[in-house]
């Protein structure tokens, strides 16, 4: 490409009469292919790759509205597309087209006014093929689940989506749970992740489950037990890589101080929580705080170099578990030595 066709963007050149520049960038992704990241509105930047040089297109819109002041057009073609049947849902019940055109749009404020996350090692995730992401669960409510899941969907190469393994409590609660299947989360059963790895799908899995999100403030950033290994057992026996993922901030968007137990089990519920906030200003008390997220995405661990019954090797299970989160919790240690606010 010539350098005559890379321009910085100006973003009082938006929109001129009915055609609408469109700003993109090109710089090549670990994979060869152009990162084709389109810049928000006022940014002079691409937030895979940090470039200020992008290449203007020029977009006309056949009813004369700039899409990016208003999302009418966006909605109507959604609506539209709705209501002709024209998207696919898989056999588990995600709805990509859902997912892409609604549920992140909805997400991105959280992830990029409120939370501000910043996501490095994306290029440790393959573009193709299965692998399985690690991490640690914490801050009462499983946003970072979410978070993660935005990250690898906006700002990955290949904008993949993870299939999050879901615990059975999410399916019991009404409406929630058949979000979370629209959104690709799938039952949390060995049978389930193996037919996803073994399509090549990027799954999500948090062996720590309620105990790392119901754990207290002072064990924050604190691993919990990663159960009986059952994601590498998983892992060995479809030969999927591993990848460790930290997360920091969540502990501190919904800091817990208490657990009320007893209304806990009345409600069916792992724990109660009470949080600064929480129940004491009711509604109000649910918004969490805006605190500074971090994700990184660790090398990916091999699984391929094993025999195929190792899985079945109890102590090898073991080592391998416990190797897994002994390199998450240096992770966290790491990001959380280098942070310079929980906040800012």
């Amino acid at each position: 490409m010539a350098d005559a066709d890379i321009i910085p963007i100006d973003p009082r050149a938006r929109s001129i009469g009915r055609a609408v520049v469109k700003v993109r960038c090109r710089a090549s992704t670990s994979s060869g292919r152009p990162c084709r990241n389109y810049a928000v509105a006022g940014d002079d930047f691409c937030r895979v790759h940090g470039g200020v040089e992008v290449v203007a297109e020029e977009h006309r819109s056949p009813d004369g509205v700039d899409p990016f002041s208003s999302l009418e057009p966006d909605w109507r073609r959604f609506i539209s597309r709705r209501m002709s049947g024209d998207y696919p849902i898989d056999d588990f019940g995600f709805d990509e087209h859902l997912f892409r055109a609604v549920l992140l749009p909805l997400m991105q404020p959280l992830y990029e006014r409120w939370f501000r996350v910043g996501a490095v090692g994306l290029e440790h995730l393959p573009s193709a093929g299965p692998v399985l992401l690690v991490a640690n669960h914490s801050g009462t409510i499983p946003l970072d689940a979410l978070m993660m899941q935005y990250a690898v969907a906006t700002e990955h190469p290949a904008r993949r989506v993870i299939r999050n393994i879901g615990a059975d409590l999410v399916w019991a609660l009404p409406f929630l749970g058949a979000l979370a299947r629209k959104s690709g989360t799938a039952v949390a059963c060995d049978g389930d992740a193996i037919e996803l790895l073994r399509r090549g799908e990027c799954v999500g899995v948090f062996p720590e489950g309620f105990k790392g999100v119901g754990k207290g403030w002072r064990e924050r950033y604190r691993l919990q037990r990663f159960g009986r290994g059952g994601f590498i057992e998983i892992a060995l026996r479809t030969q999927t890589p591993v990848v460790p993922v930290a997360i920091i901030g969540a502990e501190e968007a919904y800091p817990m101080i208490g657990d009320i137990k007893p209304l806990a089990r009345a409600l069916g519920f792992p724990y109660f929580p009470v949080t600064p906030t929480w129940p004491l200003l009711g509604p109000v008390g649910a918004v969490p705080f805006p605190s500074k997220w971090n994700i990184e995405f660790g090398p990916p661990i091999a699984m391929d170099d094993y025999p195929e019954d190792a899985a079945e090797d109890a102590m090898l299970v073991f080592d391998l578990t416990d190797a897994v989160r002994d390199t998450i919790q240096q992770m966290l240690f790491r990001n959380l030595s280098s942070r310079r606010s929980a906040f800012f």
